[in-house]
């Protein structure tokens, strides 16, 4: 019931996911600027995401941070628990890596690529990582906008095996936070929706940065309501 994709261009990291659950984003979707993304899916243990992206800063090996946390889990008292999990992770270089644990639901799959990894559950087809991966290196634009390229081929190829409700993209490039967040929580075309949201969104981006970093500089400083 959840397909995402975690991508890497140049220094900014970038995760695209929607989902027949609410809020997915929320849970799914970890990001760390300088450092690496990992998305955590399938009966979500949000605490996994955290866990890959805290060994990824630790040695930057991505493979490496997967088997670290897999292998932490297997070793607890509630060590089952790992075989319903699907995690994905990318550092700063090479290739992203999946893991989909023997309980994962339905058909499931993963794909990766250098600079990328995507994965899904309960989905149309084991096509579909391959097809989120395929469009968004086919597309064009900023980031943000080739990761919304590819969750809405995935959709058009079949998505899941049920109706989607939920989704969100999220971006970390040079800064100490999310240079973009945005997210649909609910609704019946929750991806037409993100695209609506990055429609007035991604004409300001690099204006709040800038706000974020030297606000007194900002054109705008000392309007109401302006953040």
């Amino acid at each position: 019931m959840t397909f995402s994709l975690v991508v890497r261009d140049g220094e900014r990291f970038g995760i695209a996911v929607s989902s027949s659950s609410p809020a997915v984003a929320a849970r799914v979707a970890h990001l760390r600027p300088g450092v690496g993304a990992a998305a955590s899916q399938n009966v979500t243990d949000p605490t996994l995401g955290t866990r890959l992206l805290e060994r990824l800063a630790e040695h930057g090996d991505a493979e490496r941070a997967l088997a670290d946390v897999i292998g932490a889990a297997r070793d607890a008292d509630d060590a089952g628990n790992i075989d319903y999990r699907q995690l994905t992770v990318l550092g700063r270089t090479g290739c992203g890596f999946a893991f989909s644990g023997t309980r994962t639901l339905g058909k499931h799959a993963s794909a990766t690529a250098d600079g990328a990894v995507a994965a899904g559950n309960m989905l149309a087809g084991e096509h579909i990582p391959g097809v989120l991966l395929d469009a968004y290196f086919a597309a064009g634009g900023h980031l943000e906008e080739r990761l919304l390229a590819a969750l809405r081929a995935a959709l058009a190829a079949g998505g899941e095996e049920g109706p989607v409700h939920s989704a969100g993209l999220a971006v970390v490039a040079d800064v100490d936070w999310r240079v973009t967040d945005l997210r649909v929580d609910w609704a019946d075309d929750p991806i037409d929706r993100l695209g609506e949201l990055l429609a007035v969104w991604l004409p300001q981006r690099d204006d709040y940065v800038r706000r974020g970093l030297d606000p007194a500089a900002s054109p705008s400083y000392g309007v109401p309501g302006d953040l």
